[in-house]
């Protein structure tokens, strides 16, 4: 699954609710939980509860977790 996000104006590497829209709307299909899901940023695996009347819950993304970006805050004085 690819992702381009508003905003960022760009593709980015996942995109949690892009990946369980995708799960859910797989489901919908025939795909069964948990639906498994490859993006540019590694393999996702959305697990879920589908109910007759069609609605989900239960609803958990899981897959690794990488730091990507390290940065540093400096909060201005508002004193002045």
């Amino acid at each position: 699954m690819r992702t381009y996000e508003r905003g960022v104006e760009d593709e980015t590497l996942s995109c949690g609710t892009g990946v369980t829209a995708v799960a859910l709307a797989a489901s919908r299909r025939g795909a069964t939980s948990p639906v498994h899901l490859r993006t540019p940023g590694g393999d996702l695996r959305v697990a879920f509860d589908a109910k007759p009347d069609g609605s989900f819950t239960n609803i958990y993304l899981s897959g690794p977790a990488t730091r990507v970006f390290d940065g540093k805050l400096e909060v201005a004085d508002r004193q002045k």
